[in-house]
C-alpha cells in the first residue's frame, strides 16, 4: 500500500504529533510520518521524532528578515523531503495565506474548540466563563481565515460543574489524541484514492 507522506509542524512538546505517530506505526494505517518541523529549537517534540527514527528539522523564524522569507524556507525544506500532506499540532505561528494556498486541502490543524465556537486562544477559559454545557476538539483543513476551514472531524466532552480550565483541558487533549489520527487517515485515503485513478 503506497502512504502519504506527512510532515507535522510542533512548536513544543507535540503530544497530538506523537499520537500520529503512534497511530502510523500500524501497517494499514494510510499515512507515513516522513519529517517533523519545529520553529523552535527547544521543542521536546524534536526530540521525540529523533528517538523514534523520523526526520526532526529546526528552521528558526527569528533567523529570517519576514514571515514570507521564513515560510518559503519552511516550505522548501516539506517540499525537497516529497512531504504530501502537513499536519499542524501545535505549531505556534499564523501562516500566511500564500503559504496555505500552496498547500490548499492537504493542511490539517487540530483545534480544542467545537468550531466555530472559541477560535484562537484559551478556549478553555473562555468555555468555561460561558457556562458551556459541552466543549471539545476540531480537526479541520487550514484555510487563510484562522480556525474556519471545512470540518473533518470533531468530538465533544461534557463541561462538568467543578471543572477548571486544565481539567477540561486534559479531558479534551484525550479526545484530540483520539481523532487526530482518524482525520488525517481519512485525508491520507482521499488523496491516495485521487493519486492512484
Amino acid at each position: 500500500m503506497k502512504k502519504a507522506r506527512v510532515g507535522i509542524l510542533i512548536s513544543g512538546r507535540g503530544s497530538n504529533m506523537m499520537a500520529l505517530v503512534e497511530a502510523a506505526r500500524a501497517p494499514d494505517y494510510p499515512a507515513d510520518i516522513v519529517c517533523v518541523v519545529s520553529n523552535r529549537a527547544d521543542a521536546a517534540g524534536l526530540d521525540f521524532a529523533r528517538a523514534n527514527g523520523i526526520e526532526a528539522c529546526f528552521i528558526n523564524h527569528k533567523a529570517y528578515a519576514s514571515r514570507e522569507d521564513f515560510e518559503t524556507a519552511l516550505d522548501n525544506c516539506l517540499r525537497s523531503r516529497r512531504v504530501e500532506i502537513i499536519a499542524l499540532a501545535g505549531f505556534m505561528r499564523v501562516l500566511t495565506a500564500r503559504f496555505i494556498a500552496g498547500w490548499e486541502g492537504r493542511m490539517l490543524n487540530i483545534h480544542p474548540s467545537l468550531l466555530p465556537a472559541y477560535k484562537g486562544l484559551h478556549t478553555h477559559e473562555r468555555a468555561l466563563a460561558d457556562g458551556a454545557k459541552t466543549h471539545g476538539c476540531t480537526v479541520h483543513h487550514v484555510t487563510a481565515d484562522l480556525d474556519a476551514g471545512p470540518v473533518i472531524l470533531r468530538a465533544e466532552v461534557p463541561v462538568l460543574t467543578d471543572d477548571t480550565p486544565d481539567t477540561l483541558a486534559a479531558r479534551v487533549l484525550k479526545e484530540e489524541h483520539r481523532i487526530y489520527p482518524r482525520a488525517l487517515a481519512t485525508i491520507a485515503g482521499s488523496l491516495q484514492a485521487n493519486t492512484s485513478t
